[in-house]
C-alpha cells in the first residue's frame, strides 16, 4: 500500500495541473485526481511500466469525460464563462505550485472555444508533450484526427489569444496604476493605463449583476468603471488588493469581512491593459481563502 500511496503522490501535482487545464475548474480538478487515485488503487501495478505517463492518462480521460458532460451547462451559462481563479494564497498545495504565467485566465478563458477533443489534445501535447497516439486513445479519435483537432485549436488560440507581453515587472506596474486610478477616481489616470482595444469581461453567472457580453474600447471600459466604482465601491467598505492570480499579479476585491468579492485577473501589453477578467459568481470564489 506505501508504495502504490506514494508513486501516486509524486504524480500528484502534475495531475491536478493537467486536470485544471483541461476543466478549467478547481473542484472538477480535485475530482478527477481522486478519482484517479481511487481507479490506481485498483490497479496491477506490475503491469505498468512508467507511472506518470499511465496515471496521466487516467485523469485526463476522467476530465475528457467531465469536458463533454459539462458543454451543455456551459453553453447555456448566464453571460461570460470565466475559469476558478487561483490566488497566491490558496490553501491546496497543488494549486499553488503547478501554476505559472502559461496559464492565465484569459488563456483559459480562450480555451472555452475549443471543442472537448480540441482542448484536451491542445493541452497534452502543448503543454505536456504527450504524443498524438496516446492522445488518440485518450478521446477516441485516429492519431490523425487529434493531430488536426490540436492544429484547429492553436489556430484559435492564435486568433482569439490575448495580447500580452511576458514582462511581469511591466504587468505589476500596470495593474498598481489601475488599481490607483480607479481607487483615486482619477479617469485620464485610469484611460492611459488602458489599450485603446481593452475588453472587460465579467462573470457573474447569473447570481450577481454583470455586463453579459464584453465590453470593448478605452472610453466604453473606463465609464463602465467609473459607474462601478461610485455605485459599488464607495461607502461599502470594499478593500483591492494586489495579488498573484493564477500566477500573475491582479487584484482581489473583498468585502469589510474579508469575503472575496471579486477577482481580477490581467492581460498586459507594452505596459499597457488589454483585457480585464472580473470573477464575481459566489460560487467560482467560495474556495478562497478569507
Amino acid at each position: 500500500m506505501c508504495r502504490v500511496s506514494d508513486e501516486f503522490e509524486e504524480c500528484r501535482q502534475h495531475l491536478w495541473a493537467v486536470a485544471y487545464r483541461i476543466t478549467g475548474t478547481i473542484s472538477d480538478a480535485d475530482d478527477a485526481v481522486q478519482d484517479a487515485w481511487l481507479r490506481w488503487q485498483g490497479t496491477d501495478r506490475d503491469a505498468v511500466v512508467e507511472p506518470r505517463a499511465f496515471l496521466t492518462t487516467i485523469v485526463s480521460r476522467i476530465c475528457y469525460d467531465m469536458l463533454t458532460s459539462a458543454r451543455a451547462r456551459r453553453e447555456s451559462y448566464v453571460g461570460e464563462w470565466l475559469p476558478e481563479p487561483l490566488l497566491s494564497g490558496d490553501p491546496n498545495p497543488e494549486a499553488r505550485i503547478t501554476m505559472d504565467e502559461s496559464v492565465s485566465v484569459a488563456m483559459l478563458a480562450v480555451l472555452e472555444r475549443l471543442s472537448p477533443a480540441e482542448r484536451t489534445a491542445l493541452v497534452l501535447h502543448d503543454v505536456f508533450a504527450v504524443p498524438f497516439g496516446e492522445i488518440a486513445g485518450i478521446v477516441g479519435r485516429s492519431t490523425q484526427a487529434v493531430r488536426q483537432a490540436a492544429s484547429r485549436a492553436r489556430r484559435q488560440v492564435q486568433e482569439y489569444g490575448p495580447r500580452r507581453s511576458v514582462d511581469l515587472p511591466a504587468h505589476r506596474k500596470a495593474v498598481e496604476a489601475f488599481a490607483a486610478a480607479v481607487e483615486t477616481g482619477d479617469l485620464p489616470g485610469l484611460v492611459a493605463v488602458l489599450d485603446p482595444d481593452v475588453v472587460w469581461r465579467a462573470d457573474g453567472g447569473g447570481v450577481v449583476n454583470a455586463a453579459r457580453v464584453p465590453v470593448s474600447g478605452r472610453e466604453k471600459v473606463s465609464r463602465l468603471l467609473t459607474g462601478l466604482v461610485e455605485k459599488f465601491y464607495v461607502g461599502r467598505g470594499l478593500s483591492a488588493r494586489l495579488e498573484l492570480v493564477n500566477s500573475e499579479p491582479g487584484l482581489v476585491i473583498r468585502e469589510a469581512s474579508g469575503a472575496v468579492n471579486s477577482v481580477l485577473a490581467f492581460s498586459v501589453h507594452e505596459g499597457l491593459i488589454t483585457e480585464v477578467d472580473v470573477v464575481l459568481n459566489p460560487e467560482k470564489l467560495r474556495h478562497l481563502p478569507m
